[in-house]
């Protein structure tokens, strides 16, 4: 272990228990309880912001620096292209490129458009070519992963490049990421940094993630819980299949199991039938209790085949007794209609009934035996081919409009292992205009938060302890939205109400408080080590209502089942429709009132109205949040890179 990761170690320990010391003090001694509607989300606040520092250092505490692997690249290997409607120059731009990949490979280019240009393109420089097959049609797509599982079915390399459609690998990129799968058996998965040549110094957009692509996922490879970023990436298909496999069986023991709770649920109300013979009724109650332990068989393990055939041989044996005694109710019925009062119709010759026969026919009790049926029925419809879906092996998690996390985490739970390589060997294009990017992070947070929704990490099986952290921290950054709304009215009511959250500024507020603050950005410097993080850092805040929205379109989607909208990353150029102002007015707005609660805030310190203390404090902290959204200013009125101008060749003389 190197020095640095010593001291690493150690503010990272310091950072923790300095926080946890000021936010028990907080909680105990300084919430202001008289103004607890802001006193109270203000402690909750920094208490989020704890745990986000544990979360930072649980991660940094085994971050990997991984040499390059030992053995050599083998293996066959399909370069798989997704793309759906960015620009054909674009795409064949990059399988130009994958062409040149100096390792023996075949080149797919894979259309979720189905464009017939795209298909003589790709003929034409001599790649592969896949769109979806007419199974998908009338069927859910799943987007990108929809597109990658159905290229798995058409492409057979043991390995798979994985690139977006603006990506342009490097030749030596299977050569610098392959050997890692034979060094070790149970590697599923290599991702390499995402890097954009369209991105220059000033960075506005906060496109180039190097804390990402470098510290934390390393940290995260420490834990053995680096993931699938989408692009730039090699898995092993063996392992993509298995989880396709597993993925099959556990919704079809899904389907199985509420199959099964649907007939127990049906024979519970059909044997609770008080006019039904002693005989049939006791014949319903031993069907349910067949129907229950073949749910018990089902958890237990038992082949879903063998559990559905027992309840279908107790089935059709119940018909039979049940059948027996319908006969017996009809024979009954037909000596019931001998008493009725009729009339003969001599010109038809047939027997009338009157209305007041058939209702006291139509009042007798159904017979029982539709329950038996309608569980038949439902045993019946069960199908091994997943119909609601295109394909019954789904390899590529669905769960989520960003399959890559998804699909790493499943590995992971199957006990597949994850590389982090830490080499630039593609580079692509970031969005060079303010409205793409917000659609860009929003998709991002929307999708991570879909995963926590559907499939938590902390609740998960076959991962470990260190796994579950690590995941979870991913997503509980999503959740930052609602505590940025608190930093930021905090100062707000103070300096214009002079209704403070903390009981007093006071020596032991400060004692606490600093030493926690200091040590925590030394922490970041140091693990950062003289990256470009800012941009990072104001966009954790200044995206608030991204956040905010990314919760709550998540949660109305999973919980709800409210459709979630997809939009592809524009990657062909600006938006020429000017500044976004209408998406970021709630950043404007913030800002508006930062300001005028600065010069309130000062105007009351001027007449004597106002603490000194307090209100320097809180005035650092609005030019603090002031600085920070400035950002986004400076990202609506971006107009991308600045390009070299390509002088014209001269004429000749």
């Amino acid at each position: 272990m190197t020095a640095r990761f010593v001291w690493i170690r150690i503010l990272a320990l310091l950072s923790v228990l300095l926080g946890l010391n000021y936010i028990v003090w907080r909680w105990l001694d300084s919430v202001n309880w008289s103004a607890w509607w802001i006193a109270v989300p203000l402690v909750i606040a920094e208490t989020y912001s704890l745990i986000d520092t544990f979360f930072f250092s649980l991660t940094m505490w085994r971050a990997k620096e991984r040499p390059a692997p030992v053995s050599p690249p083998t293996g066959t290997v399909d370069v798989l292209i997704t793309t759906y409607n960015e620009p054909i120059d674009m795409v064949i731009a990059t399988a130009r490129a994958a062409k040149r990949i100096a390792y023996p490979h075949e080149t797919w280019i894979l259309d979720d458009g189905a464009r017939p240009e795209m298909a003589a393109a790709a003929a034409e420089i001599g790649v592969g070519y896949v769109r979806r097959s007419a199974d998908w049609e009338g069927k859910p797509r799943h987007a990108k992963a929809g597109n990658l599982n159905n290229a798995l079915m058409s492409t057979d390399g043991e390995f798979l490049l994985i690139l977006d459609a603006d990506q342009v690998p490097d030749p030596l990129i299977l050569h610098r990421t392959l050997g890692y799968f034979a060094d070790d058996p149970e590697v599923a998965l290599v991702q390499t940094p995402q890097w954009f040549v369209n991105v220059d110094d000033a960075d506005p957009l906060g496109s180039q993630a190097p804390l990402f692509y470098g510290p934390i996922q390393q940290g995260k490879d420490g834990w053995n819980a680096a993931f699938f970023c989408g692009s730039n990436a090699v898995l092993r298909r063996d392992a993509l299949m298995q989880l396709g496999i597993v993925g099959y069986v556990r919704d079809l023991e899904q389907s199985t199991s509420r199959t099964l709770r649907a007939s127990e649920s049906l024979l519970a109300r059909a044997s609770r039938d008080r006019d039904a013979d002693p005989a049939v009724r006791q014949q319903l109650r031993l069907l349910r209790t067949e129907v229950a332990q073949a749910r018990d068989r089902l958890d237990a393990g038992d082949p879903i085949a063998d559990v559905t055939y027992r309840v279908q041989s107790a089935v059709d044996t119940a018909s039979r007794e049940l059948v027996r005694g319908d006969l017996a109710r009809v024979r009954a019925d037909l000596a019931s209609i001998g008493e009725l009062p009729v009339q003969r119709d001599v010109e038809l010759d047939a027997i009338v009934i009157d209305d007041a026969g058939l209702d006291a026919l139509a009042a007798r009790e159904m017979s029982p035996l539709g329950a038996v049926e309608s569980v038949s029925g439902l045993l019946e419809a069960l199908r091994v081919d997943r119909p609601g879906e295109a394909q019954p092996v789904q390899p590529m998690a669905t769960i989520s409009v960003t399959e890559d996390m998804a699909t790493a985490m499943q590995l992971h739970a199957l006990g597949w292992r994850s590389v982090y390589h830490h080499e630039i060997l593609a580079r692509g294009l970031a969005p060079e205009d303010l409205r793409t990017m917000l659609t860009q992070r929003l998709r991002w947070a929307q999708g991570t938060l879909q995963v926590m929704l559907r499939d938590n990490p902390l609740a998960k099986k076959g991962l470990s302890a260190g796994q579950r952290m690590m995941y979870f921290a991913t997503m509980w950054s999503y959740l930052s939205g609602f505590t940025a709304v608190v930093y930021l009215a905090a100062p707000v009511i103070y300096l214009v109400f002079g209704v403070m959250p903390v009981t007093a500024w006071s020596v032991d507020f400060f004692a606490r408080f600093l030493p926690y603050f200091i040590v925590n950005q030394i922490l970041f410097l140091v693990v950062a080590r003289g990256l470009k993080t800012w941009r990072g850092q104001q966009y954790s805040l200044a995206l608030f209502p991204v956040w905010i929205k990314a919760c709550t379109s998540a949660f109305s989607n999973v919980v709800l089942k409210r459709p979630l909208a997809f939009a592809v990353t524009k990657k062909d150029g600006r938006d020429e429709s000017g500044p976004p102002w209408r998406e970021i007015w709630p950043q404007l707005t913030a800002m508006v009132v930062l300001a005028v609660a600065l010069v309130i805030g000062l105007a009351r310190l001027a007449v004597g109205t106002a603490d000194g203390t307090g209100t320097l404090v809180n005035t650092v902290w609005v030019i603090y949040d002031l600085v920070v959204l400035s950002v986004i200013i400076q990202a609506a009125l971006y107009r991308g890179p600045v390009r070299p101008v390509v002088p014209e060749p001269e004429e000749a003389p």
